[in-house]
């Protein structure tokens, strides 16, 4: 009875490793994002916009040219 109990566990053990190795491998990899965007805050007027349409001096984020040019707001 105890023999039959091992094969029995060392079977289901087999066919679980076997099914858990053959979805990881069909598994489809998730496209991935090389840089996400971010939301960054305008120094000059405090708008909020994407990074990559904002303009940085140093660590600061402006939203416009012109607002680059003028500096940081009050």
């Amino acid at each position: 009875m105890v023999r039959l109990l091992f094969w029995i566990a060392l079977i289901a053990a087999a066919f679980w490793l076997w099914r858990k190795f053959k979805t990881s491998q069909q598994s489809p990899a998730e496209p991935r994002l090389e840089d996400p965007l971010r939301m960054v805050r305008c120094a000059h007027c405090g708008v909020h916009l994407p990074n990559d349409r904002a303009l940085q001096r140093g660590s600061e984020w402006y939203c416009s040219q012109q607002h680059l040019e003028q500096g940081p707001g009050r």
